[in-house]
């Protein structure tokens, strides 16, 4: 797995995996438990290997990722959607885990991008800190600069552990967001008929 070390928020601060462990093993200590006792030993290693996989988008050039495109298309010129696209993130607020779904759609101008890069693009904004209107409107935006389609719909709903297991402790509550571009937004029948497809 990618270490998350060498890409740092500020360039001029190393964070380096032994950095990552200690800090794991102090908040062990501060929660009131012992992280030389046996079920705890190899914990830190553990969370700095899962931080590597959970926050893996950060390493990902997102730019990169819709950088193939083709031409071929027959002059179509309707909806592409894809739906359910599971997500996993983790709110910036807290590090609480942010699980739901989705949807992406464009309308295609002259060119189409291959259908798992659309999923690989949510997973390298997922896979970051987030708030859930920020990577709404990320995915949105990338769709829309590297395509340059007619329009772009981005539709996330998605349950919120900070809120389900903390705090007000609301189970089963899913947020909707949504970003509408182009031709989504100009005609509210192009707009309807993503949001059907989408099942709201």
């Amino acid at each position: 797995m990618t270490s998350l070390a060498y890409r740092p928020a500020q360039p001029d601060i190393v964070v380096n995996k032994t950095d990552a462990e200690e800090a794991v093993r102090t908040l062990l200590r501060w929660i009131g438990d012992d992280p030389d006792r046996e079920g705890l030993r190899e914990t830190p290693a553990r969370v700095a290997r899962a931080f590597s996989e959970w926050f893996s988008g950060y390493s990902q050039n997102t730019g990169q990722i819709l950088s193939k495109t083709f031409g071929e298309i027959e002059r179509y010129d309707d909806i592409v959607h894809l739906r359910g696209i599971r997500l996993e993130s983790y709110c910036e607020h807290h590090l609480a885990p942010i699980i739901g779904t989705a949807d992406v759609a464009y309308i295609p101008r002259e060119r189409v991008v291959g259908l798992s890069k659309l999923a690989r693009l949510v997973d390298a904004y997922a896979k970051r800190l987030q708030v859930q209107e920020k990577l709404t409107a990320q995915i949105a935006n990338s769709i829309e600069a590297a395509l340059r389609p007619k329009g772009v719909a981005v539709l996330i709903r998605a349950e919120h552990h900070c809120m389900a297991t903390r705090g007000v402790h609301k189970h089963g509550v899913d947020t909707i967001t949504n970003q509408f571009t182009g031709v989504f937004r100009e005609d509210q029948t192009l707009q309807q008929r993503f949001l059907t497809f989408s099942g709201v």
